[in-house]
């Protein structure tokens, strides 16, 4: 199996922003405000990361077309649109929630993390284990770029 490795870049950057919203949700349910700062921290880093790379990768590339069979396409488009639509809502939402968090506005930190903690995670967890695992590995397209 030939996966190009820019898309395995970006999965795993999703994937590393996913394990450190589990790990910040964690932490400040513990109360261990010091770890949650840092692990949100990283899960921001990991999807600045993501992002650039991803932009970078399609500016080069262009879209990758869908190569599964008949039966999976509405899954993977489902997912591909849903994942889309919530990454492009997360950014400003992810930007709101550190703002007020860094700003010591923890009331409305609050209520801004109660919708972006969710959506964030599923934006990682669909980029990295549905897309990715789709587009690369289950159903590769011939002509995929390296």
């Amino acid at each position: 199996m030939d996966v190009p490795l820019h898309p395995t870049l970006n999965a795993l950057l999703n994937l590393a922003s996913a394990v450190c919203l589990v790990a910040g949700y964690v932490s400040i349910r513990r109360r261990q405000v010091a770890r949650h700062r840092a692990w949100m921290l990283g899960a921001f880093g990991a999807s600045t990361a993501f992002l650039v790379s991803y932009l970078i990768y399609h500016a080069r590339v262009g879209s990758v077309p869908f190569a599964g069979p008949d039966w999976a396409r509405p899954v993977y488009f489902f997912f591909l649109i849903t994942h889309s639509v919530l990454a492009a809502l997360v950014l400003p939402m992810a930007l709101a929630t550190l703002y007020h968090a860094l700003k010591g506005r923890y009331a409305p930190h609050r209520r801004i993390a109660r919708w972006t903690w969710p959506i964030w995670m599923y934006v990682s967890v669909t980029g990295a284990a549905v897309v990715y695992v789709m587009l690369y590995i289950l159903f590769p397209s011939h002509g995929a770029a390296p």
